[in-house]
């Protein structure tokens, strides 16, 4: 659990580098943690994440699911 939106911000940092060494992997972690308790930026950044492959194998499907929640 946690907070959802601070949760979001850590992976934002992760995935773009903004005060923190980027790293794929934890920005998915941390987006995965927020999207799960229902925080719609979340949700869209798992979409891109699944889309683009970053930090997890790309998956169209996976990318729509996340995309249509």
């Amino acid at each position: 659990q946690g907070n959802a939106d601070a949760q979001y911000n850590l992976g934002f940092m992760y995935k773009h580098g903004n005060g923190v060494a980027q790293d794929p992997k934890k920005a998915f972690e941390w987006c995965r943690k927020s999207a799960d308790q229902g925080d719609i930026k979340a949700q869209y950044c798992l979409g891109i994440i699944y889309r683009n492959g970053d930090g997890v194998s790309q998956d169209f499907k996976k990318a729509v699911q996340w995309y249509r929640k």
